[in-house]
C-alpha cells in the first residue's frame, strides 16, 4: 500500500511539475520573465532539473540583464547536462565576463571552441548555416555615409592619414621609370594635399608629393604616422641601400623597413632607419599610440603568431627604442595582421584576413590597449567587403576618418574612401488607456523588448500617460505595459532604416476590477473534466495578482456550465470545476480563507436562449461555460 501511495505522489508530482513549466513557458514566451522564473523555480524546487528549466531560467535572468543569476543557472544546467547547445554555452561565457569572472570565462570559452569546430571566432554560429554577409552587414547603431574621394587616380591610391588638416597618403600616380611587378603599376610615394571641412562641406586641395626631398625614392614609400607635436614623421620604404638601390636578401626578397624624419622649415629631412629593422624580415606599417610613447608595426619577423603581426615597442624619452612585443593572440591570428592605427580614444584599429570575415582583408578594431580582453570586432559592411579593406584612419571626436579598398566601381586598383558616422535612431512613443472607459493612465510601467526577448530599457510613466523609448534602426521590438489591477498590453513594431522616424504605439490595458469583481478572459476545461489546463492556468495568474496586491481582499468564485448534458451532472461539473480553480489559486501561495467559497450553478444561470432542446451555436453555449470572481471584501 505505501509503495502505491508512493507511486501515486509521484505520479502527481510529475503532473505538477509538467503542468509548472507549459505555464511557465507561456509567461517566458510572452516576456512575463518575473513571472516565468517564480514558476521554473517552483518546477526545480519540486525535483525538475531538466536542460530545459534549468536554460529558461538561464535565459530569463539573462534577458533582464541579471548576470549574476543568469550564470548560476547555465552553470547549472552545463553541470547537470553533457549536450547543452553552444548558444547556452556562449550566453554562460558573457554572463562570466559581466561579472568579472574572466578566468571561469576562458575555462569555457575553449570548450565553446572545442564544439564549434575548434574556432572559438563562430561565437556559437554553424559556419555552414549562417549567412555570414547578413550576419556581418547587419550593423543597426549608426548610418555610415562613405564616399570614393575625388583625387583618386587610375593607379593605387590608399594609406590616408590626416595631421594639421593635411591629408597624406600613397600613391602609385605619376612616377615614371621601372614598374612594380606584383601589380604592374609604378612604385608607390607619399602624397599630401589640403583638406577644408566646414559646416559640412569638405574640399580637398591639389595633390602634390609629399613636402622632401629625401623621402620619397625610385622604390616603394608608404604607410605614415606623424607625432603630435608634428616635428616627427614615420614611414615604411623599401629596404634601400645606400647606393639607393633596392637590398634583396639571400633569397632575392626586398623587405621593408620603417624610417623616420624630421620637419626642419616645413620640409621633412633627415632621414633615420629605425634600429629594430632587419634584412630577412620585413618592418612597416608604423603607427602611433596617442601619448607618443609606443610605436606599432607589422612584421614577419621569426617567433610570430601568423603570417605578419602586430608588434609594440616602447619609444624612451633619449629617443631609443626598447624591445619589440608581439600583441599576442588576443589580436594576431595564423593569418596576417596589417595596417595598425590606434585612435585618439586608444581603440585599436587594423585588418586581418585571419578572423570570420567578409573576404580577404577586413577592418576590425580592439580594446585591448585599454585593458580589455574581449575578442577583435569585425567592423562589417559598408567599411568591410568581399575584397580587401585596409589603412583604417578615424578621429573618434568627430568620428568622421577614411579606409582604403580595392572593392568593385572605384577608380584605380586601391582607393580612398571617406566616411562619417551618425546615429541611425528612431522613436517609439505612445499613450496608454483604459480599453474600457479610454481614460489615460498614469503610473504604467513600460519595457522595451529586443528580437532576442531581451529587455532592454525599461520606464514608468509616473504623471504621464505617454512614454517615448529612443531606438536602433532595422530591428523589431515588442513594447509591454502593467499597471496594478490590469492586464498588460504588448505590441511588437518593426523599425526599417529611417533616421529619426516617430512610430506611434498606443497602448491600451485592459482592467482587471470592474465593479464588485475580477474580470479575466474565460478559463475553458476539456468536454466532462475540471482539471486546470495551462491556458486556465495563465489567466488565473491574473486572479493571483490581484489578490497578492491587495493583501485583504476576499473572493468568491462562481462556475457555471451551459445546458448541454443533464441538470444534476452539469450542477455537479461545476461544482468541481470551481473547487478546482480554488485549489490553484491557493497552490500559488494564497490563504485559502480569502476565498470565502468556490461555488458551481451548472446550467440554472444561463445567460441566453439556449436552454435544453434549444439548437445553439457553439458561440452561444459557449458564452454560458463561464466562471465570476466576485470581491466580497476589498
Amino acid at each position: 500500500m505505501k509503495t502505491k501511495l508512493s507511486v501515486l505522489i509521484l505520479i502527481l508530482s510529475c503532473s505538477l511539475s509538467f503542468g509548472q513549466k507549459k505555464l511557465a513557458d507561456k509567461f517566458f514566451e510572452n516576456f512575463n520573465y518575473f513571472k516565468a522564473i517564480e514558476l521554473y523555480e517552483k518546477a526545480y524546487e519540486k525535483g525538475d532539473n531538466s536542460a530545459h528549466v534549468l536554460t529558461r531560467l538561464g535565459d530569463a535572468y539573462y534577458n533582464n540583464s541579471k548576470s549574476e543569476k543568469a550564470a548560476y543557472w547555465y552553470g547549472l544546467a552545463l553541470q547537470e547536462h553533457k549536450d547543452i547547445a553552444p548558444e547556452y554555452l556562449y550566453k554562460y561565457i558573457q554572463s562570466l565576463r559581466s561579472i568579472g569572472n574572466y578566468e571561469e570565462a576562458d575555462k569555457w570559452f575553449k570548450e565553446l571552441s572545442a564544439a564549434q569546430l575548434g574556432d572559438s571566432r563562430l561565437k556559437g554560429y554553424n559556419p555552414d548555416e549562417v549567412d555570414l554577409y547578413n550576419m556581418l552587414t547587419n550593423k543597426y547603431e549608426v548610418v555610415v555615409n562613405i564616399e570614393n574621394l575625388p583625387f583618386n587616380s587610375e593607379n593605387s591610391d590608399f594609406g590616408s592619414y590626416l595631421f594639421n588638416d593635411v591629408l597624406y597618403f600613397a600613391s602609385a600616380r605619376g612616377n615614371e621609370g621601372e614598374i612594380y611587378s606584383w601589380n604592374k603599376e609604378p612604385f608607390l610615394d607619399l602624397f599630401q594635399l589640403s583638406v577644408n571641412d566646414t559646416l559640412g562641406s569638405v574640399n580637398y586641395g591639389e595633390v602634390s608629393k609629399i613636402a622632401s626631398e629625401d623621402i620619397n625614392t625610385d622604390f616603394h614609400e608608404a604607410s605614415i604616422a606623424i607625432t603630435n607635436d608634428g616635428k616627427t614623421i614615420y614611414f615604411t620604404r623599401d629596404n634601400v641601400n645606400k647606393r639607393n638601390r633596392l637590398g634583396y636578401d639571400k633569397k632575392g626578397t626586398v623587405h621593408l623597413k620603417i624610417y623616420k624624419a624630421s620637419l626642419v622649415n616645413d620640409t621633412w629631412t633627415d632621414i633615420v632607419e629605425l634600429p629594430f629593422n632587419d634584412k630577412i624580415y620585413s618592418t612597416g606599417h608604423p603607427a602611433l599610440s596617442p601619448d607618443n610613447k609606443i610605436l606599432y608595426f607589422v612584421s614577419d619577423r621569426e617567433g610570430g603568431i601568423g603570417q605578419t603581426d602586430i608588434y609594440s615597442v616602447t619609444i624612451n624619452d633619449d629617443g631609443t627604442y626598447g624591445e619589440p612585443e608581439n600583441l599576442g593572440e588576443t589580436v594576431n591570428t595564423e593569418g596576417r595582421e596589417m595596417f595598425p592605427f590606434i585612435a585618439k580614444d586608444n581603440t585599436l584599429y587594423f585588418s586581418s584576413d585571419g578572423y570570420l570575415n567578409l573576404g580577404l582583408l577586413d577592418i576590425f578594431k580592439s580594446n585591448k590597449l585599454k585593458g580589455e580582453r574581449e575578442e577583435p570586432e569585425n567592423l562589417g559592411a559598408p567599411y568591410n567587403s568581399g575584397y580587401d579593406d585596409f589603412a583604417f584612419f578615424i578621429d573618434s571626436e568627430t568620428e568622421k576618418g577614411y579606409f582604403s579598398s580595392n572593392r568593385p566601381n572605384g577608380v584605380g586598383g586601391d582607393d580612398i574612401y571617406s566616411f562619417n558616422i551618425t546615429e541611425c535612431k528612431q522613436v517609439i512613443s505612445g499613450n496608454i488607456t483604459d480599453i474600457e472607459t479610454g481614460i489615460a493612465l498614469t503610473g504604467v510601467n513600460i519595457r522595451l523588448i529586443d528580437e532576442t526577448g531581451k529587455v532592454i530599457n525599461e520606464l514608468n510613466t509616473e504623471n504621464s500617460n505617454n512614454y517615448e523609448f529612443t531606438v536602433d534602426c532595422d530591428q523589431t521590438y515588442t513594447v509591454v505595459a502593467t499597471k496594478l489591477d490590469y492586464k498588460e498590453d504588448k505590441k511588437s513594431v518593426a523599425i526599417d532604416n529611417t533616421n529619426d522616424k516617430v512610430n506611434s504605439v498606443d497602448l491600451q490595458l485592459v482592467p482587471l476590477i470592474i465593479d464588485n469583481q475580477i474580470v479575466i478572459n474565460p478559463i475553458f476545461f476539456d468536454f466532462d473534466k475540471w482539471n486546470i489546463r495551462t491556458d486556465a492556468q495563465y489567466e488565473l495568474e491574473n486572479i493571483v495578482d490581484v489578490l497578492r496586491k491587495h493583501p485583504e481582499m476576499v473572493i468568491k468564485i462562481e462556475s457555471h456550465t451551459d445546458s448541454r448534458g443533464g441538470d444534476r451532472y452539469n450542477m455537479k461539473l461545476s461544482d468541481r470545476r470551481a473547487k478546482a480553480t480554488r485549489d490553484y489559486i491557493v497552490s500559488r501561495g494564497i490563504d485559502k480563507n480569502r476565498i470565502e467559497s468556490a461555488i458551481g450553478y451548472g446550467e440554472t444561470q444561463l445567460l441566453n436562449k439556449c436552454a435544453n432542446k434549444v439548437e445553439c451555436t457553439e458561440e452561444e453555449h459557449q458564452l454560458n461555460r463561464r466562471s465570476y470572481f466576485y470581491i466580497v471584501k476589498e
